[in-house]
């Protein structure tokens, strides 16, 4: 039976409720905290999977401390402590409901509008007779609504201004902290042989300031290639060599699975749900250069419970 963390069911101390996301599971602590439980759930196409990943949680969350902590001169982040592997605690925000999507390559979403005729995004101009995976002059900042439901759709700084969304003086700052953020991930991505291509990054607001809030370059929020090649696979139109969780998309198309209706997601064996626990192993090295040390999975949802309420009561009652 595998070890992996897919449902929680916490009563935290001054906990008032809880949201359960496609991987995390956020509990808010008094209205003035979150304790962000990293699971080790595996979505795909919009779907979760059936089967946890053992260690997954742990890669993504310990990838996430690191960055923070890598970038907080550049912007107050959410962060206060991980008092366990699998979680954050952090300031609770009011979000912004737009994501901050930066892309140094033409690829993925970008590229298929590009290679559709379409010349603009997100209010942005795209030069002619680029090709797939080319760098761009400069970063395109092409933000997406924040969807409650649904999928997150491309809009315009002007849309994101004239709704009201963020204010313009906000939205400049915004803008400002996420090329920042940017050139300083992929100053990091480049000492480890890695080119960061894209990612996300969520703000929000508490007592007039604005933090980082969430993931920062993760493979399930960014998208790395590797360096040595890059150039050479551009000139032949080959496709690059990454660093996400793109292989696991890959094996569901193989066996017949993109979240259509009517699909079965194929089965996930012992066997196969450890492949790919070594392989988010793996890009936690590649990502951060640091040794991973396996967390001890006997009694996991205790020993998070165990955590969380002591940081708790000694540092936030």
């Amino acid at each position: 039976m595998s070890k992996a963390l897919v449902k929680t069911d916490f009563n935290f101390p001054l906990q008032k409720d809880v949201y359960k996301g496609k991987v995390r599971d956020v509990y808010n602590i008094n209205d003035e905290y979150l304790v962000m439980v990293v699971s080790d759930r595996i979505s795909a196409f919009d779907v979760v999977l059936p089967e946890g990943i053992p260690f997954k949680g742990q890669v993504l969350n310990q990838i996430a401390e690191k960055f923070l902590d890598a970038t907080s001169d550049i912007v107050p982040n959410w962060k206060i402590a991980t008092p366990d592997p699998m979680v954050t605690v952090g300031h609770r925000c009011e979000p912004y409901k737009v994501e901050m999507v930066i892309r140094g390559y033409l690829t993925g979403h970008a590229w298929r509008e590009y290679r559709d005729g379409k010349r603009t995004l997100c209010g942005v101009p795209l030069p002619e007779g680029m090709v797939e995976n080319q760098k761009f002059d400069q970063p395109l900042i092409t933000p997406t609504t924040k969807a409650d439901h649904g999928h997150d759709e491309d809009i315009s700084r002007e849309e994101i201004i004239s709704q009201g969304l963020v204010t313009k003086e906000e939205y400049e700052q915004l803008e400002a902290y996420t090329r920042a953020l940017f050139q300083r991930g992929t100053e990091i991505a480049e000492k480890m042989g890695l080119i960061l291509v894209d990612t996300k990054y969520e703000f929000g607001k508490k007592e007039g300031k604005i933090y980082l809030i969430d993931e920062i370059h993760t493979p399930d929020s960014s998208r790395y290639f590797y360096a040595e090649g890059y150039q050479e696979r551009i000139d032949k139109g080959e496709g690059q060599k990454q660093l996400s969780k793109e292989f696991v998309r890959q094996w569901l198309i193989a066996n017949g699975f993109q979240g259509k209706d009517g699909q079965q997601v194929p089965e996930m064996t012992p066997a196969y749900c450890n492949e790919v626990s070594e392989r988010y192993i793996e890009l936690f090295e590649n990502i951060t250069g640091d040794s991973f040390l396996k967390a001890d999975l006997d009694n996991l949802t205790n020993r998070i419970e165990k955590n969380v309420t002591e940081f708790i009561e000694s540092n936030l009652k």
